[in-house]
């Protein structure tokens, strides 16, 4: 089972990345579970999320105001990587990781802790730690293979629009061929501190040749809600960078 979470896009915990355990159900509710959302519309026990194989169940608990799946009411669903799931006024997103051995752990709490101040996903950015140790030889990473600047072609308009995270409404409208994405720096800053400084980037080489390519970032680049190296995008797809959410948009 790969290293998934869900991510709260709204409501009164917005931006907090929730791990989903591997063997027990994750339960959400007002009063009680493993997450606890203050919302009058979410029902004591709500609803949980739990692996079945290689799959990730969302069961609804018997709720007052039912729980929302991609826009539909469900009973129980099989969730797909970029699933949104809404209870009352919060929404979450599902992000499913690489495999557990070759991402960061996650930061443990103290055992037992399952009150509504569980913590995000802590992450160290790696990078930060490799400049201040100021080593004289320096490895090359995917980082260093940003070549040289592509010329947007002609007659493409293309943006993308922060849709969650500290930046929400923000829009940043591509006038190169290849827009770098990282934490202040590149075409789309972002203010998010769990963004890397060259985070990734999106590639356009024609209308249906986009292509988005993680620069060997601390905490991962996901697509549709599924973490990648390379994927190839298309208009309205999401791109999640930390605790943010980039939405492409495509005009002619």
């Amino acid at each position: 089972m790969s290293r998934s979470f869900l991510k709260i896009i709204a409501g009164s915990r917005q931006g907090l990345n929730v791990p989903l355990p591997a063997k027990d159900p994750l339960t959400i509710g007002r009063k009680h579970g493993e997450l606890l959302l203050d919302d009058p519309l979410v029902s004591s026990r709500h609803c949980h999320v739990q692996s079945r194989g290689a799959e990730w169940v969302l069961t609804d608990l018997g709720s007052t105001n039912g729980t929302m799946v991609d826009g539909r009411l469900v009973r129980e669903v099989v969730l797909r990587p970029g699933s949104e799931i809404q209870l009352g006024g919060t929404r979450l997103v599902l992000f499913v990781g690489a495999p557990e051995e070759s991402v960061v752990p996650e930061e443990k709490g103290p055992t037992g802790d399952t009150s509504a101040n569980q913590p995000d996903i802590a992450w160290l950015l790696d990078e930060e730690l490799v400049e201040l140790a100021g080593s004289g030889e320096r490895t090359r990473t995917p980082a260093d293979v940003i070549g040289q600047e592509l010329r947007l072609p002609p007659g493409l308009n293309a943006l993308v629009e922060v849709v969650a995270g500290q930046d929400t409404g923000k829009v940043f409208r591509f006038t190169r061929g290849n827009v770098n994405v990282g934490r202040r720096n590149g075409e789309v800053p972002l203010s998010d501190g769990e963004v890397s400084r060259r985070h990734s980037v999106i590639e356009v080489f024609g209308r249906d040749m986009i292509f988005l390519r993680d620069l060997g970032s601390t905490n991962g680049t996901y697509h549709n809600g599924r973490r990648i190296l390379v994927a190839r995008l298309r208009s309205g797809d999401t791109v999640g960078i930390g605790k943010t959410v980039l939405k492409l948009h495509i005009t002619r």
